[in-house]
Parts: C-alpha cells; structure tokens; sequence
C-alpha cells in the first residue's frame, strides 16, 4: 500500500502502476513519516523539497522527474503580492522578478484555471523554457477513477504574457477535447 495527501498524485500514481493500492495519507510530515515506520504503509510520496526543508533529505529513496509525476501549476514558485497604490515598492521589486519563471508560471495557471482547477481537481501542468520555445505538459485525472488519465503537451513560441497565457488555454482545450471534466464551482 503506498500512501501520499495529495489527490494528482494519487491519480497519478495509480496511472503509472495500476497495481498498487494508493490510500489517502493524512497529518503533517512527521505523522506520516510516524505511519510509514510503523509499516502502516509500504511506500509513501511526499513533496521533496518540504522534506530537504526540514534537514530530512536522507528520508528521499527516489525523486520523480517532472515528465514522470507532473506538478501543480505554479508548484515552486513564489510571487509577491504588493496594493496597487505602492508603486515605490513595486519599482523597489521589479528586480526581482524572472520572466522566464513569469511566463512559465502565467501558461501553468491558464491551464488550470481552464479547468476550473482547485485542491480537489487531479490537475497537473508544467512548462520548460528553451529561449523563446515554450513546451506545456498537462495531465488530468478523474477523482473517480472511472476515466483514464488524459494527457497532452503543445509547444509554441512564448515572449509574452499573453502568448504564455493562450498556450495555457488551448492546453486546457485539449484536455476537454481528449474527455477531461471542467471543475464547476459548488
């Protein structure tokens, strides 16, 4: 039995080996590392970068790559929210910020909202930049198990905001077209 918290990966997980059980896996990590030395699981997947966080990194046995257990939109990435009126403070930031990250993260995002993501939507997208050629992975899995993983990529040449944002929305088109599920709002 193999256990991780979040539903993309279970999803996921249960994609690439149909053979195993996957279970929820709930508590914060030290109670679900608690659960796996207690043999109450086989095998759990965590984030990597939360356990390297805490000077745990000797707990890692493998790393998926990103093509093998595709992220969240965004995962990894860290914004800045500033009020509209500070325009000092948002002169004071600009350094900061990273366009390649920007464009990657805007074309991620477009792909969820597409989909109506949220937590409990088993959504993934990730996008790598090689100079101006941007190539967007996506996945979406049923949280009922009953349709197969829909998966699809599309490349295209991003400079902009709104070039990164029109591949995220005609990712998230495939993935309708291919039977993925738009999360409608309760």
């Amino acid at each position: 039995m193999v256990g991780t918290p979040g539903l993309r990966r279970q999803v996921r997980l249960q994609a690439l080996r149909p053979d195993l059980k996957i279970e929820p896996l709930r508590g914060n990590l030290d109670t679900r590392l608690r659960k796996l030395d207690e043999g109450q699981y086989d095998a759990i997947v965590l984030a990597a970068a939360g356990l390297k966080r805490l000077g745990m990194q000797a707990r890692i046995r493998s790393i998926f790559e990103p093509d093998t257990m595709l992220p969240a939109a965004g995962q990894g990435a860290l914004g800045i929210e500033i009020r509209t009126d500070r325009q000092d403070l948002a002169d004071a930031l600009a350094p900061l910020a990273h366009m390649p990250t920007w464009l990657r993260v805007a074309a991620e995002r477009a792909v969820s909202r597409g989909m109506g993501g949220s937590c409990s939507v088993p959504l993934a997208a990730h996008a790598t930049l090689q100079g101006d050629t941007m190539q967007l992975h996506a996945a979406w899995g049923d949280p009922e198990g009953i349709k197969a993983l829909v998966q699809t990529q599309q490349t295209a040449t991003v400079t902009t905001l709104a070039q990164a944002e029109a591949l995220g929305a005609e990712v998230a088109a495939r993935l309708q077209a291919g039977g993925a599920l738009v999360c409608k709002p309760d």
